[in-house]
């Protein structure tokens, strides 16, 4: 006669999903003792071997209670039919103590196997969870990792699967943000973006320097000279004189019958620079103004990517979190039919090589996700000590400019938007303007004008008299080619040189925008498409990952038949990952590429995508 065994898991020896409906909820529990809650379950195994209740499993009890008894026994039929003389299944009974203050997570021992008791609120409940009598919660094996605990006599001791590190999202040094609290902190703090705008401040300044060369200096001054022993007078003759002077006002530093050397109000200045220097620096300023509009805009694409970039990590570490557990599972399985003889322990022994391949897979992406998270903080200029854990809930595509626009329409606007040509259309004029300062230059005369008044006096040895009011006015004109003529020419010269290199670099801006318009709307148009076609893998997968669970239940195969579905899985879970991550990144280069700032077209979208993403990137 086939006995029928009978074990408490979540799902059955082989661990599927598709085992979950064989948990059934035994009906209502006779009534007991005040907080205690009584669990009929009923699991029949494919299997002629004694593996009762040989699966881990998790039970989330109420919060309302201070003490739960769990009482797994087999229906009255089942009893029957297996006696205590014939079948090894008898109804147990254990206790589960526990104090008000540590009703939140524990372990519960059956028959020398481990369960994970975790407590959570009512009405908390998991997707795939089976609801038990007394209120309790079994989430499917296939969503934990396996806890230690007692070996099965006669097994293979399994070496514990290292626990996914929880994210922490509780951590003092952690910052959860979206994508557009990201952009927002580009401003005038960060340091690229505040040297720019620094640097326009600087071309305003020389501007309204260069607007007030017209205008005089003031010069107010107090002088005093004293001469004792020779001196030349103007006839020629050597006369011993002793004197001194004395003069204060505008002006300073005047001595016998000569103007004041230094004027009081004095405009000095080549009026060549009076006439072009304004227009020479204020198509400068212009430039400097877009080139920071330039900097704004390239920062915000580089906090955009640098945030796909984490969300992307963070994405990967969850799919191979998932992915170990499957692993785990089917080392388990594998491992159990290996002790039945139903296996080979050259099976269980391929699993838990794969389980090491791909523990160092969830290494890596864990590597990975920290590293993304210090480029991140670096974009944002934010200590780079506090991890970043971006609030998105997973990854959906994102549109900003429609795949139908025509390429040359997309190259038209950016040629017209982006400020990288516009700062270079800004020195072409600057360049042309210093051409023209330095050709007219020689038929433009520098102006000296200056005006001083104040007192003056002096005397003869010590004695200091005769102050009295003194004015002076000077204007003077002078020309000036320099080095015989020479000079003008290699000045000439080398700003029509300038001119020339404005020119050109002018036209590699064209041609870089050019390609990069066209280049960006080609990711996004092929980008698009592989969306679509990793998607459908993903289902397929699925599909395969599913049927292979299904028939492992019927007892048709082996768990390791199973391990290719797995990594199939996996594969395609990152593939589809990978194809929106980039098209997302192609969206927002063509967006930076016709000269748009990303945080516009980001202002408007939610902080957390809503019900549009694929119902499979969340299992």
């Amino acid at each position: 006669m086939r006995l029928k065994m009978y074990s408490l898991a979540v799902c059955c020896a082989l661990g599927c999903a598709g085992n979950r409906g064989l948990v059934e909820n035994a009906g209502p529990a006779p009534v007991g003792a005040p907080g205690r809650a009584n669990l009929d379950v009923a699991i029949e195994s494919p299997w002629k071997s004694n593996l009762a209740l040989n699966q881990r499993s998790s039970m989330i009890a109420s919060p309302k209670r201070n003490r739960t008894r769990l009482s797994v026994h087999a229906p009255q039929s089942v009893v029957e039919a297996n006696s205590p003389e014939t079948s090894p299944i008898q109804p147990v009974g254990h206790e589960l103590e526990t104090s008000a203050a540590a009703l939140q997570e524990g372990q519960l021992t059956i028959n020398g196997k481990t369960y994970r008791v975790q407590l959570i609120e009512e009405g908390t409940k998991n997707e795939g969870a089976v609801t038990l009598a007394g209120g309790a919660d079994l989430r499917p094996i296939e969503e934990l990792a396996p806890l230690p605990g007692p070996i099965a006599e006669g097994s293979r001791p399994l070496e514990r699967t290292p626990q996914p590190c929880p994210l922490p999202h509780h951590r003092d040094d952690v910052i959860t943000m979206n994508l557009p609290t990201a952009l927002s902190m580009v401003g005038g703090q960060h340091p690229a973006v505040g040297f720019a705008q620094w640097r326009v401040q600087e071309a305003y300044a020389r501007l309204e320097q260069a607007n007030v060369l017209w205008l005089p200096s003031i010069q107010p001054g107090l002088s005093f000279h004293k001469h004792d022993g020779n001196y030349q007078a103007s006839d020629g003759t050597i006369v011993d004189v002793n004197r001194n002077s004395f003069q204060y006002g505008l002006g300073a530093g005047a001595t016998g019958a000569g103007t004041t050397p230094r004027p009081g109000i004095v405009a000095q200045f080549e009026l060549a620079d009076a006439i072009f220097q304004p227009d020479v620096a204020r198509k400068t300023a212009w430039a400097r103004g877009h080139a920071a509009n330039g900097v704004m805009n390239e920062q915000l694409l580089i906090v955009s990517l640098a945030y796909l970039e984490l969300l992307d990590a963070e994405q990967d570490l969850r799919i191979v979190e998932e992915s170990l557990a499957r692993t785990a599972t089917l080392s388990k399985l594998t491992g159990d039919y290996a002790v039945t003889g139903q296996g080979l322990q050259a099976d269980a022994d391929r699993l838990q090589t794969e389980m090491r391949l791909v523990e160092n897979r969830l290494a890596s992406a864990r590597e990975r996700a920290d590293v993304a998270s210090a480029r991140l903080a670096q974009a944002l200029s934010i200590d780079g000590c506090q991890r970043i854990v971006p609030l998105d809930p997973t990854v959906i595509p994102i549109e900003l400019v429609s795949c139908e626009l025509d390429k040359g329409c997309l190259i038209g606007t950016g040629l017209s938007n982006r400020p990288e040509l516009k700062e270079a259309q800004a020195l072409v004029s600057a360049a042309w303007e210093e051409y023209r300062r330095q050709k007219y230059s020689p038929f433009i005369p520098s102006v000296l004008l200056g005006l001083s008044t104040g007192g003056f006096g002096g005397g003869l040895g010590n004695t200091l008299g005769n102050v009295d009011d003194r004015y002076d006015f000077d204007a003077m004109l002078t020309w000036e080619v320099r080095n015989l003529g020479f000079g003008e020419g290699a000045a000439r010269r080398q700003s029509e040189a300038q001119i020339q290199q404005a020119k050109f670099e002018k036209v590699r801006v064209l041609d870089q925008i050019a390609r990069e318009v066209s280049e960006a709307h080609s990711q996004v148009i092929h980008r698009s498409a592989r969306i679509g076609i990793t998607e459908q893998a993903v289902r397929s997968a699925e599909d395969s990952y599913r049927l292979n669970l299904s028939r492992i239940r019927d007892g048709q195969g082996l768990p390791l038949e199973v391990l290719q579905s797995v990594r199939a899985l996996e594969d395609a879970r990152r593939a589809y990952l990978v194809s929106i991550i980039e098209y997302n990144e192609a969206q927002f280069r063509l967006q930076w590429a016709l000269g748009w700032p990303v945080d516009v077209a980001m202002a408007s979208m939610p902080s957390c995508p809503p019900v549009l993403e694929p119902e499979f990137l969340n299992r």
